[in-house]
């Protein structure tokens, strides 16, 4: 048999653009995209109700840390029965949240009713679910747009938080909300359009995005807008933390034009030597890091609960050594020469509990440094943006 010479065969591929391309690119087909559940489960986002029934009865019990959890989170601003609801029909956020029309008043609004949810249902005290039920509907009255530069981070915010308050009000407190039908209309006009799209920026921001667009498809039983948020979760979860396996440089989202080695590393901030666990963002800061894991977490619980576990797939093996990696620096390590300049901006945040009970308690993998972490910052509180009580609600959570 004749054979054809090696130098016609890779001739042959260059030309094809098989190996016209870095090796990251070569890797970018999207993963397989999670599928909707075909019945979904509620209430579903990112805390089911078999884990806020654990929550309950050990702060009945008086059991530790979820008490304290429970003590810091009722003694929060968030709690107040007498918090008075800031809508806006246009919240308008520039760059770091500059000019700031709404945009705290949103974002924090949005924790309370997911804090008052909470509460609601740990104390049963019916006065919570009232004050949850009056923020979520001064909002949905009045809300039509988001505007500037940060309109679709902020959309992220805000709309995480009010899907997993919806989720726990509406099927947990009967039929008593009478609002909820406007709420659903809002979060499917005004919220999911802008996000279920994705974004181009730093990994964060689109991560965020995803989370609010898989909560919210969740509450609106949406199975085609839940696949399409999990398809580029899935996608930009493959391109935000660096694993070994992807070989010689990060995996990039198709649309970026990431096409050379020079863009691939300006990109993540200028770092050179890729290691697994290591961050798009690691070398900006550790806070803008701690986004992209906690909605890396957050979509995977809710995956989990919607009858799709990620934890076993590569999702789960990034989280964990993300995780990992950054808690081991978060805690003191000391930061070699090669990484980042040698200089790191800590602060990851209250991110850690999701991602380290599924990965550590659930599957059994040893996550030493996060563990410390973890334990270390118990109770964890909330970054006023939309991370909140976890702590409370996955905190050693078997559920």
């Amino acid at each position: 048999m004749r054979r054809t010479p090696l130098l016609a065969i890779v001739t042959a591929l260059v030309l094809g653009g098989v190996l016209a391309q870095p090796a990251a690119q070569r890797a970018d087909a999207a993963p397989t995209a999670a599928t909707a559940p075909t019945t979904f489960v509620h209430p579903g986002v990112t805390v089911s109700r078999a884990q806020l029934d654990f929550a309950r009865s050990k702060v009945d019990a008086g059991a530790q840390p979820w008490k304290a959890a429970f003590d810091r989170m009722t003694a929060s601003k968030y709690a107040d029965l007498n918090r008075t609801p800031k809508p806006r029909a246009v919240v308008e956020c520039g760059s770091y949240s500059n000019p700031n029309h709404g945009c705290t008043d949103e974002r924090e609004d949005a924790i309370a009713a997911y804090t008052h949810a909470l509460t609601w249902y740990i104390t049963r005290d019916e006065r919570h679910a009232r004050k949850s039920i009056e923020l979520m509907d001064a909002w949905s009255a009045v809300i039509r747009d988001h505007t500037n530069s940060n309109a679709p981070l902020q959309t992220g915010w805000a709309g995480s938080s009010w899907a997993k308050a919806a989720e726990i009000v509406k099927h947990t407190y009967g039929g008593n909300w009478a609002g909820s039908g406007r709420f659903a209309t809002v979060l499917r006009d005004v919220y999911l359009p802008e996000i279920i799209n994705g974004s181009n920026s730093n990994g964060n921001w689109e991560l965020t995005m995803m989370e609010a667009a898989v909560g919210i498809s969740v509450f609106l039983e949406d199975r085609a807008s839940y696949d399409k948020a999990m398809a580029k979760f899935r996608t930009r979860t493959a391109a935000y933390v660096y694993l070994a396996s992807d070989g010689e440089l990060p995996r990039t989202v198709p649309g970026q034009n990431l096409d050379t080695r020079e863009k691939i590393i300006k990109y993540w901030q200028n770092q050179s030597t890729f290691v697994t666990g290591l961050t798009q963002e690691t070398c900006r800061d550790f806070t803008h890091t701690g986004y992209g894991i906690s909605s890396i977490s957050h979509v995977a619980e809710t995956s989990r609960i919607q009858g799709q576990d990620l934890y076993g797939t590569d999702v789960g093996e990034r989280l964990r050594h993300a995780l990992g990696f950054q808690a081991r620096y978060e805690q003191g390590a000391a930061v070699p020469g090669w990484l980042c300049g040698g200089s790191l901006h800590l602060g990851l945040g209250p991110v850690t509990e999701v991602g380290y009970n599924a990965l550590h308690n659930r599957l059994g993998h040893a996550m030493t440094n996060t563990q410390a972490l973890t334990e270390r910052t118990r109770p964890s509180g909330t970054n006023n943006l939309f991370v909140a009580w976890e702590t409370l609600t996955h905190g050693d959570n078997p559920a």
